[in-house]
């Protein structure tokens, strides 16, 4: 008796202290374990959710086109052809302003690719022809870029469009895409943004990452030949993404100027709408007014006697850098910012994009020196703010593109939208180079390269005044009106979907 006794008062001793804070302890651990595991698991999870709730082959486009094609290419091209002009060609910094200028105009050509791609089918196909045709176009002259020697300046010119070509082509494609989805699926409008903020961000830090060290073990000219390889996977892509073909070519071909017109008059009656014009006036001029002192700045960054003489491969770890900051932008932007209204957001976003531009300003003038603080350290941190701040201004511009586009013609429309910023892109570019040129900003005379820089700081707090022309909205709301919406939607054509080839199916249509 006594022995059982004695074993129920040992089962029914309470746990020492000692004890429960082991266990304390240990539920700590795996509960940081459990929240890490969450953390890395996210992304992922994210991503499935998207392709769940979309299409698994339109994420992967995305991805391609945006990490690889836009995001690799233009960050890797943007240094390696600074590097071209500077030191293979010798041409001053405003004229650089002016050729670069002249790549924007594949992009502002967007609609007429849209309008290529939309009513023009190709053996009967819409989509797949246009993507071996942008690889194609950018193959050919990132190898004629690199293999021909040095080049007269207006085929290098032609060249450096070639490539932009293959890129804007490439765009347009998946921004139809991007436009039908975010029509049909509104709640999902700010996630596909971010996707393609994170994937071109993703694609610029790889591109920026290994242009400096390509630069100086290829050369400016030998580095340009790396550029080829985006286009040839858009060409694989082309054959293998899946397209219905139409079954009745012919009559394909008759409804073709049908299409046409029926495009033409839908962006017409859309773009008088003030809901379309007013915002779409505000983010031709937020891009425009604010001019482009790149040239200058890079030309100051590597001169060794005015300037503080960054090596190449120094200059490409500050844009990588820069691309890190992006995807830090895109991510405040995903979880903090994506249910703010759009005329709010923009607003903040726009005041400051224009204080941070101060920052060149004290860099400029040497007064980070006066401070102390090093010119790597400082330079980084510039070029960190400003693109976290940046890519937070720059997608709900995109997302307030896409809520302006027409069901029926949004291919087309989307490509409108993009060529106008484009428009704007290129105003930046070539009023930067005369501003560059007027001040007398030269490759080896930097005097008043800080007041060209003062100059575009004032610019971009000026286009606060124009933020009343941007909706009050949030930006899943409906910008456009109803009716235009509806009378365009039931006279649209199919929805096309994308998605990869299984060896089965490829088989099944060759037999």
């Amino acid at each position: 008796m006594e022995s059982l006794e004695n074993q129920e008062l040992i089962v029914e001793k309470p746990p020492s202290i000692s004890s429960l804070k082991q266990n304390d302890h240990e539920l700590q651990v795996t509960a940081k374990r459990t929240k890490l595991l969450s953390v890395f698991l996210e992304p992922f999870q994210w991503l499935q959710m998207l392709s769940s709730q979309l299409n698994s082959t339109f994420i992967f486009g995305i991805i391609l086109v945006y990490g690889l094609s836009q995001g690799f290419s233009g960050s890797f091209s943007k240094v390696v052809t600074d590097y071209y002009w500077k030191d293979v060609q010798k041409v001053q910094p405003s004229v650089v302003q002016i050729y670069i200028g002249l790549c924007y105009l594949p992009s502002v050509m967007k609609p007429i690719w849209g309008l290529f791609t939309d009513a023009f089918p190709i053996k009967g196909y819409h989509r797949r022809p246009y993507f071996v045709i942008a690889g194609v176009a950018g193959c050919v002259s990132a190898l004629m870029f690199s293999l021909l020697g040095k080049l007269p300046i207006a085929i290098a010119l032609a060249c450096s469009v070639g490539i932009s070509a293959g890129i804007a082509i490439a765009d347009v494609v998946i921004d139809a895409c991007i436009a039908r989805n975010s029509i049909e699926i509104r709640a999902l409008a700010p996630d596909m943004q971010s996707l393609c903020g994170f994937c071109s961000a993703a694609g610029s830090l790889i591109g920026y990452a290994v242009s400096g060290f390509s630069v100086n073990h290829l050369g400016p000219q030998g580095a340009l030949g790396v550029l080829a390889i985006p286009p040839v996977l858009l060409i694989v892509l082309g054959f293998v993404i899946y397209e219905t073909r139409s079954a009745n070519i012919r009559s394909e071909k008759k409804k073709v100027m049908e299409n046409v017109e029926f495009t033409t008059k839908g962006m017409y009656k859309s773009m008088k709408c003030p809901q379309v014009w007013k915002p779409s006036l505000y983010m031709y001029l937020s891009l425009a007014v604010s001019i482009s002192t790149h040239e200058g700045q890079f030309y100051w960054y590597t001169d060794p006697k005015a300037g503080p003489a960054f090596s190449q491969e120094f200059v490409g770890l500050i844009y990588a850098l820069g691309a890190v900051a992006s995807m830090i932008g895109v991510l405040i932007y995903h979880k903090t910012l994506k249910d703010y209204p759009l005329r709010n957001l923009l607003f903040s976003a726009q005041l400051l994009y224009g204080i941070s531009g101060m920052l060149d300003l004290i860099f400029i003038l040497r007064w980070n020196l006066a401070l102390g603080i090093p010119d790597s350290f400082f330079v980084i941190t510039e070029q960190c703010v400003s693109h976290i701040i940046s890519k937070i201004r720059w997608i709900p511009m995109i997302v307030l593109s896409t809520r302006l586009c027409p069901i029926g013609i949004e291919g087309t429309f989307f490509a409108l939208l993009m060529c106008i910023d484009s428009i704007g892109s290129l105003t930046s570019k070539w009023g930067g180079g005369i501003v560059l040129h007027l001040l007398h900003v030269t490759r080896t005379d930097f005097t008043n390269l800080w007041l060209v820089i003062l100059i575009r700081n004032v610019l971009r707090l000026a286009t606060l005044g124009l933020i009343f022309l941007v909706p009050k909205a949030d930006q899943s709301d409906e910008l456009i009106p109803v009716d235009l919406l509806r009378k365009n939607s039931d006279t649209s054509t199919d929805d096309e979907g994308l998605q990869l080839v299984t060896i089965n199916e490829k088989n099944q249509e060759v037999a």
